[in-house]
């Protein structure tokens, strides 16, 4: 492969070189100034990217497809299932019934372990191998850490993840069964965290910390490669999906940004983010335009992959995209959820995890109030499939 990337900060500017990769730990944290995100920049320029349309066109369907743009120098580190690629699919049934005439969602759920994290999971693994890491330790309310465990499992890394109370035990023995070291914390989601950094501190492990890192971000942007691909080359007016810390569509989001620069999509498509009520601190922070997320202490949600009471630097990202590309956040609450999932699975047959279902009834709440307008091509991430029906509460 070769590629040529930089890690630059979004906050001072610092840039470290790729030669400088080797032993740097996947953080989210500027070495310079600790208060930003490093940022993987590519060059864009030259005549490398002039025949790429024509290229993808001869490529396996996986999100390696776009390896050009991805963080990784040498192809024989990477650890694929074949991941990504997924069906862009019509929902024309249930978007007339909102009033909705372009509406499709990206089927996550047909990933190897059926949630969208297995992108993060292929691009983190893989650059955790190439940097020589054989032992990581992450917090993880069951998507995380059953995609990691999976292609550890494969790419020969052990895995230490702690999970917060409230996880259904069919996440944690999943993950178990790829080989993971399971932690269970009587706490919540941002305790199972600091839980995991203590433990990862004291033993001398890598503390690998998901989306936020800067792996975690160039893995989500295939999405963004995935839907203009599949549009035709050209972007939704809206991407949306449920929240939790957020940097998911701030992935996207780079994603068209770059698509944009390569002149390949003409605009960055409005960002429609969903919150549980119970944990909403992104939504109900933008809403009152704040400039500094106000967290949420005690997050009150059954749905626990949507349970972070402090996003961090996501909301300013989030709140940045907002401001400049347009888009809303809405507020579901878990009754609207559970009901979400039934709906869906008796007028479309599809069976989506609570964190999709949170998504659809925003979508249905962003339309209704306006913001969505009916001929608007709107996308939803379908995150994943619930993968036990008996933790659904209807």
């Amino acid at each position: 492969m070769g590629n040529r990337f930089d890690l630059r900060c979004e906050g001072c500017g610092y840039s470290l070189p790729k030669e400088k990769l080797m032993g740097l730990a996947s953080s989210s944290s500027c070495p310079s100034c600790d208060r930003a995100l490093l940022n993987a920049q590519y060059d864009l320029r030259g005549d490398r990217f002039l025949d790429w349309k024509s290229q993808l066109l001869h490529r396996k369907g996986s999100l390696w497809r776009y390896w050009e743009l991805l963080p990784i120098t040498a192809w024989e580190t990477v650890v694929t299932f074949g991941e990504g690629w997924t069906p862009l699919i019509p929902l024309p049934k249930f978007g007339r019934s909102i009033g909705l005439e372009n509406l499709y969602f990206k089927d996550e759920r047909q990933g190897p372990t059926a949630t969208f994290k297995d992108r993060q999971a292929t691009v983190a693994i893989s650059y955790l191998k190439e940097q020589g890491i054989n032992r990581i330790v992450l917090a993880s309310t069951g998507n995380v850490a059953i995609a990691y465990s999976a292609y550890a499992a494969r790419g020969g890394i052990q895995v230490y993840a702690f999970f917060p109370a409230g996880v259904a035990s069919a996440k944690i023995k999943e993950a178990s069964l790829y080989g993971a070291k399971v932690m269970a914390v009587e706490g919540t989601y941002d305790e199972a965290k600091a839980a995991a950094a203590r433990f990862a501190s004291d033993q001398g492990f890598f503390l690998d910390q998901g989306i936020k890192t800067f792996a975690g971000v160039e893995s989500m942007k295939t999405m963004g490669f995935e839907i203009a691909e599949q549009l035709g080359w050209r972007s939704p007016d809206w991407y949306v999906q449920g929240v939790s810390g957020g940097m998911g569509p701030v992935g996207v989001a780079k994603g068209f940004k770059e698509l944009k620069t390569l002149g390949l999509v003409d605009k960055i498509p409005a960002l429609g983010l969903i919150q549980s009520a119970g944990c909403a601190p992104i939504a109900n922070s933008f809403h009152r335009r704040e400039t500094q997320v106000s967290t949420v202490a005690s997050p009150d949600t059954s749905i626990a992959t949507l349970a972070t009471g402090n996003p961090g630097l996501a909301y300013n990202l989030l709140k940045q995209h907002l401001d400049r590309d347009g888009g809303d956040c809405a507020i579901v609450t878990d009754a609207e959820a559970w009901e979400m999932v039934q709906t869906l699975a008796t007028t479309e047959g599809i069976l989506v995890e609570p964190a999709t279902a949170v998504t659809f009834a925003g979508v249905v709440k962003l339309a209704q109030q306006g913001m969505i307008q009916p001929q608007e091509t709107v996308v939803i991430n379908c995150s994943g499939r619930e993968k036990d029906v008996h933790s659904l509460s209807f």
